[in-house]
């Protein structure tokens, strides 16, 4: 699934211990265009805060995985960013945010908890 639309916020990063070892994600706050805008938190995970490198003002597409969890009787469900691209708003720019590849060549890099193999999202 994508995502576009302009990030109006990004949250401080967090981080932690658990299972799998060291963890750190950010929060980022992205409303869609249109006559009835939404406001949806999405999350990036590990290395790949650096690599996309988002700002707040910044108009992206995001290729996101929706994943929900339960803990303790609750459910908890995570936006997560796999892939980001600039959006062109007619200004010569583009391409993508996570690299230095031109436009025709979209980013290929994917989400990945703990193993450095996948190719696939989830």
């Amino acid at each position: 699934m994508e995502l576009t639309g302009k990030i109006i916020q990004a949250l401080e990063e967090q981080s932690g211990n658990g299972r799998n070892g060291t963890w750190r994600k950010r929060d980022y706050i992205l409303e869609t265009p249109g006559q009835y805008p939404k406001k949806v938190c999405l999350t990036v995970w590990g290395d790949k805060i650096d690599q996309f490198n988002i700002q707040p003002g910044q108009d992206i597409t995001a290729s996101i995985e929706v994943e929900s969890r339960e803990y303790n009787g609750r459910w908890y469900t995570d936006v997560k960013i796999w892939r980001v691209n600039n959006v062109d708003n007619g200004t010569g720019g583009g391409g993508a945010a996570s690299g230095n590849q031109k436009q025709d060549q979209p980013d290929v890099s994917t989400f990945s908890d703990d193993s450095e193999g996948d190719i696939l999202p989830f």
